[in-house]
């Protein structure tokens, strides 16, 4: 009898996704792997950080190379990281962006001239991670060496350098990484950042202590995959099960699980290649209404609608290589993909009753 009922359990219906994902373009004019990708504040470009060390930022409207800040060579190390600095009322230069490599530099440019309007560099340590805080004041690194540091954006000086280990007098012992860092993100609160890596631990870090003062336990980062809307942190993993995880900002609890392909049956599962993610990003709107995700494995990306039950929008399959970084525009209404095949595709995310 038990079986009987269990063959006749009813399925839960899931929430289905008012949006769809519809191509726009794919970019094929780099000459190698892309690592990260970020539209401009305006949404009219989108930079490119390559494995030959370039810089390349194409024109959203055609897809054609706008600007070429570095010519790139088969002996420079990967651009591992870009990011716009914010603008606001008091940015006195527009189009101004961080780029980090793997060599350790840092640099500023201004896009539309080209130039490099500052740079500095650790040789000792490899940069994967940056963010600027919401102003536009400060900005955030991370990489090999585990540290994670702030710096004061109209000085370019250290504010404060974040790491685990022993507190004032040895008595008490601070968390950290104990691995390389891959992702960090400033906070809606000015005091605290984010960062994730290898360890299989996201920290909240204090500027004012340069302290963990609370920990994630379970997240293993590996790329551009670490993000936070509201009370809510999305994260990627690199691991076959479990990649795509919701906490809570506020007590470090993970509130779900985003399962990769709803409603897989187990046999599928075990036999389908999984998706491991180097990538994760909330939708810069307000209310982060959307998530994307892409990695390795399948080689795919997707789009799942979050105030929908976090229902599957659209994928992104068949890629011949990782996808390594994903984008947002400012008004959520496109998305970029990019990664090992060299391409970056551009994506628009539009309602299904447009149609």
């Amino acid at each position: 009898m038990a079986a009987l009922d269990q063959a006749l359990e009813v399925p839960v219906v899931e929430e289905e996704s008012q949006f769809k994902l519809v191509p726009k373009m794919t970019i094929s004019e780099n000459s190698s792997e892309v690592f990260s990708v970020r539209f401009s504040p305006d949404g009219k470009f989108l930079a490119a950080g390559c494995g030959d060390g370039a810089i390349r930022v194409f024109n959203v409207s055609n897809g054609k190379v706008a600007y070429n800040l570095e010519g790139g060579s088969n002996v420079a190390l990967p651009t591992t990281c870009i990011r716009f600095r914010p603008v606001t009322p008091s940015s006195r230069t527009k189009n101004v962006f961080l780029s980090a490599n793997a060599a350790g530099a840092v640099q500023h440019w201004h896009m539309t001239s080209g130039k490099c309007l500052h740079s500095f560099s650790d040789d000792d340590n490899q940069v994967y991670a940056l963010d600027y805080n919401e102003e536009g004041s400060q900005f955030v690194t991370a990489g090999k060496d585990t540290k994670v540091r702030v710096y004061d954006e109209a000085t370019k000086t250290i504010v404060a350098v974040m790491e685990g280990g022993t507190i004032g007098d040895y008595s008490k012992v601070s968390p950290g990484h104990s691995n390389r860092v891959f992702s960090v993100k400033c906070t809606h609160d000015e005091h605290l950042v984010l960062s994730g890596g290898w360890d299989n631990t996201v920290q909240v870090w204090d500027i004012r202590t340069g302290t963990s003062v609370r920990s994630l336990y379970g997240p293993h980062i590996c790329g551009d995959a670490l993000d936070l809307k509201g009370n809510e942190i999305v994260t990627g993993s690199w691991r076959p099960k479990d990649q795509l995880e919701l906490w809570d900002f506020g007590s470090g609890e993970r509130i779900t699980e985003i399962p990769w392909n709803p409603g897989q049956s187990q046999f599928a599962a075990n036999t389908q290649q999984s998706c491991m993610l180097y990538a994760a990003q909330f939708s810069k709107d307000a209310a982060g209404r959307f998530i994307v995700a892409g990695g390795s494995g399948s080689n795919e990306a997707k789009v799942f609608d979050h105030l929908a039950g976090n229902a599957v929008v659209g994928t992104v399959t068949g890629l011949t290589r990782g996808v390594f970084s994903v984008d947002f525009s400012a008004d959520g209404e496109k998305v970029a993909i990019a990664g090992g095949d060299s391409c970056i595709r551009l994506l628009d995310v539009v309602s299904k009753r447009d149609d």
